[in-house]
């Protein structure tokens, strides 16, 4: 009897290590900047899958260079940031994003659908989506839950979510229109 408790008892033991690290992982994920202390450049959270780092622009108004040129949508998957950029060239608005599972390649692409509320491919009630591209079958866009929570994705699933904020998401579904241009840079 003893010796079958036990196993019970290690079983138990594992399943709780085991969430403890998830839950450590997710929190340390979600450390705001100026609250984290430095992240090394291959930790699983310190980019979007297929992304390589990039320093963080001093200024988060500053437009990437080679994103483009003209009134353009500019996702930038290693810092995990969007600028809005008018015809001007100037940044209308730039803000933090948390990337999906899936990612596009860098490249330009267009608004292909958008949607005012619906249900995200994660079961979170979503608005403001603005979709531009499809990943091996899994169409990738930019949402705002509806709830203004920016989670990190279940590593499991395959999404193409890219989460904002409500506001964020607002100033997003103003700017991007049907065929509006996506820049995505490493």
């Amino acid at each position: 009897m003893a010796r079958s408790s036990s196993g019970v008892v290690a079983g138990l033991t594992a399943a709780a290590l085991a969430v403890v690290g998830f839950l450590a992982y997710q929190a340390s994920a979600n450390v705001p900047d100026n609250l984290a202390s430095k992240r090394p450049s291959a930790g699983p959270s310190a980019t979007a899958p297929g992304a390589t780092p990039s320093a963080k622009p001093k200024d988060a108004l500053v437009v990437p260079a080679d994103s483009g040129t003209g009134m353009r949508v500019v996702y930038a998957l290693g810092d995990r940031r969007v600028w809005l950029v008018g015809a001007d060239e100037k940044a209308q608005r730039s803000f933090e994003v948390m990337p999906s599972t899936v990612s596009p390649k860098p490249g330009s692409y267009a608004v292909t659908s958008r949607s005012g509320s619906v249900p995200g491919s994660d079961g979170v009630q979503v608005e403001h989506v603005v979709r531009f591209a499809s990943v091996d079958g899994v169409t990738v866009g930019f949402s705002a839950a509806v709830d203004g929570s920016m989670a990190s994705p279940d590593p499991t699933q395959k999404t193409g979510g890219v989460r904002m904020k409500r506001a964020d998401g607002d100033a997003l579904w103003v700017f991007a229109t049907i065929g509006s241009k996506v820049v995505v840079v490493p």
